[in-house]
């Protein structure tokens, strides 16, 4: 046995006896996915928004990280948010190993309704998803909930708090900051959204984030993004000038 494979049978045999002392299914990843629903995001952004998720989910790209991990899957939930009192499950937890649980999953995805058109609650988002990695039927032997959206924390407690809970529990926290170059009914005050996400959203181990200029070019970024987070390697790649780590 080479060395390469020495170390992924060391990691399989690692996280398979975490899920048999806490009797759950062992995933290399539990990603809660957390997507801004907020009032600030209009219904083509929406569309375009939910449309490149349901396209990188699927994305060879992605499935190949996905099973060329040491398990050769991952535990996913699709969250999304607006008031620190409104999240919902729009897809509950589910192991993807291949091109049809991405498909399944997927398609589960795009027929749902959007619930929400409320303030920005990061921290909501963030205590949320928390919540439903610790709650979980999954062992992984990394957490991380990725956290996108257009504007600051301005509704529930300072998101810099939930953050640290998260980190404390063990969980990275990746951001992808959206730059929304359309007209806002309800725009941010005048603050960098990369630098704001940078300093306060993301943190924990390899945390990163993205940023990605106006919702045309979603679908790419985060199917980049997701690429980064599963195979656990939070780096741009060379000329990519998108990932900054904290």
């Amino acid at each position: 046995m080479n060395f390469s494979r020495a170390l992924a049978a060391a990691a399989i045999a690692v996280v398979l006896g975490v899920a048999s002392a806490r009797a759950q299914t062992a995933v290399d990843l539990e990603l809660v996915l957390a997507v801004d629903a907020s009032r600030s995001i209009d219904e083509w952004e929406y569309a375009l928004q939910r449309d490149g998720y349901v396209a990188a989910l699927t994305d060879p790209r992605v499935l190949k990280a996905i099973t060329s991990g040491p398990v050769g899957r991952i535990a996913i939930c699709y969250v999304e948010w607006s008031n620190s009192d409104e999240q919902a499950k729009l897809v509950d937890w589910t192991v993807i190993a291949g091109a049809a649980d991405a498909a399944t999953f997927a398609e589960l995805l795009r027929n749902q309704p959007r619930r929400f058109y409320g303030r920005t609650s990061i921290s909501g988002a963030v205590d949320f998803s928390a919540h439903e990695i610790a709650r979980n039927a999954y062992a992984g032997t990394r957490r991380t909930i990725d956290v996108s959206g257009d504007g600051i924390n301005n509704q529930g407690r300072p998101v810099t708090a939930a953050r640290d809970d998260a980190v404390e529990a063990g969980i990275t926290i990746n951001g992808l900051a959206i730059i929304n170059d359309r007209p806002q009914r309800f725009p941010n005050p005048p603050i960098s959204l990369d630098a704001y996400y940078r300093d306060n959203v993301i943190g924990g181990p390899g945390g990163f984030m993205m940023v990605v200029n106006g919702f045309r070019t979603f679908g790419e970024a985060i199917t980049k993004k997701l690429v980064l987070e599963i195979a656990g390697v939070p780096d741009a790649a060379p000329g990519d000038s998108l990932a900054e780590r904290r």
